[in-house]
Order: structure tokens, then sequence, then C-alpha cells
């Protein structure tokens, strides 16, 4: 059981980061109106990126 709400934990402080990064680096306007589907695979990784890099400064 224990495991399921890490899990679930994880993916929400994953989402809360990636809208927190996407916000910064100005996105905010493009999900908003047009989803994040219609993003560019470039500002996606752009994001991503950023998201792997916040998540393994918070684990140090």
């Amino acid at each position: 059981m224990s495991d399921d709400n890490d899990k679930k934990k994880k993916k929400q402080l994953a989402k809360k980061i990636k809208e927190e990064i996407a916000s910064e680096l100005g996105f905010e306007d493009i999900i908003a109106n047009k989803g994040w589907a219609n993003l560019t695979s470039r500002e996606t990784g752009k994001i991503g990126g950023y998201v792997a890099k916040r998540l393994k400064k918070e684990k140090q």
C-alpha cells in the first residue's frame, strides 16, 4: 500500500515541478490556450530536462 502512496506523491511532485518550470520558461500561455500536446518537442524536452535536474537536486 505504501508503495502506491509513494508513487502518487512522486507523480504529484513531478507534475507540480513540471508546471512550475513551464511557467518559468514562459510556456504557460501556450499550455493554457492549446494544451500540453501542442508544445514542440524542443519545448517539451527543455521542460523535461529542467524537471530531471530539479528532481536530482532535491534528491541530494
